[in-house]
């Protein structure tokens, strides 16, 4: 049961940006691994029915008997459901393609949209000690997007550095001022995170600056590089912050764990 008189936990973040191939996964994964660099205890909550975060991290197929499929419509204990990864302070709740049937199932269910925002708070988390959660939304606006929305503090939004970039940002933020008014009015904008951006490339350049200019402090000030060992890292079922630890990518995202932290503590 969900106990909402205990002391505040874990800050829970949602990386959400309903259009595919924008690097959410990627960031999602290696966020997480920098911030347990940092000495912080994360959990990487799967909400995607694909399950790459979980495929990203080595978590096998057949090692996934209990998912965020049965953290959401099942009463299974979090013990069941919280796997370690073979980085030491980084845990997962994976996720299976039965996650994709999981809108039809919750569409008769009252608390349709308050499941994950319960599961996450149940007082057997606080035995894990996290310091945060990362949850890892669906590439749609779809119920289960809307209950990590409702579960999180903030949105992280990652944005590619490409043409039309900012125009599908304002559903998004359509969607997060509708969370605001019907589930979650505390809910806020983590930031905005340039991804797979190319300093040579003058539309990389480009949509850095219209992003800075309508979004202002949104936007992170680090920028994630297209690089090709964060791309290779997943093949290897790893973070590129383990893959290649000195590579401009592994550098990239440990400057977003650093200003993500200085961000919270001001």
């Amino acid at each position: 049961m969900s106990d909402l008189s205990r002391p505040e936990g874990p800050k829970i973040i949602a990386v959400a940006n309903q259009k595919g191939g924008v690097g959410k996964t990627t960031t999602s994964i290696n966020l997480a691994a920098a911030l347990v660099e940092l000495g912080k205890r994360v959990l990487l909550v799967d909400l995607d029915p694909q399950g790459n975060a979980s495929t990203g991290l080595g978590v096998e197929n057949d090692e996934r008997d209990y998912t965020t499929y049965e953290l959401l419509l099942e009463d299974v204990d979090l013990d069941e459901v919280v796997q370690g990864t073979d980085i030491d302070g980084l845990f997962i709740v994976p996720a299976t393609v039965d996650l994709s049937s999981a809108d039809i199932e919750l569409i008769s269910n009252e608390k349709r949209s308050f499941l994950l925002h319960d599961a996450l708070r149940q007082t057997a988390m606080d035995a894990f000690a996290f310091d945060y959660i990362l949850i890892d939304c669906p590439p749609s606006l779809n119920l289960l997007t809307v209950n990590a929305m409702i579960a999180a503090h903030s949105v992280l939004v990652p944005l590619q550095s490409e043409f039309f970039a900012l125009e599908g940002l304002s559903q998004l933020m359509l969607t997060i001022r509708e969370v605001r008014q019907s589930g979650n009015k505390d809910l806020r904008i983590e930031g905005v995170v340039l991804t797979m951006y190319d300093r040579r490339n003058n539309l990389s350049q480009q949509v850095e600056s219209d992003a800075r200019s309508n979004l202002g402090d949104l936007v992170f000030q680090t920028v994630i590089p297209r690089n090709v060992r964060v791309s290779e890292a997943p093949s290897f079922a790893m973070p590129v912050l383990s893959y290649d630890t000195t590579s401009k990518g592994a550098s990239a995202y440990r400057s977003l764990a650093k200003e993500l932290i200085n961000n919270n503590t001001i």
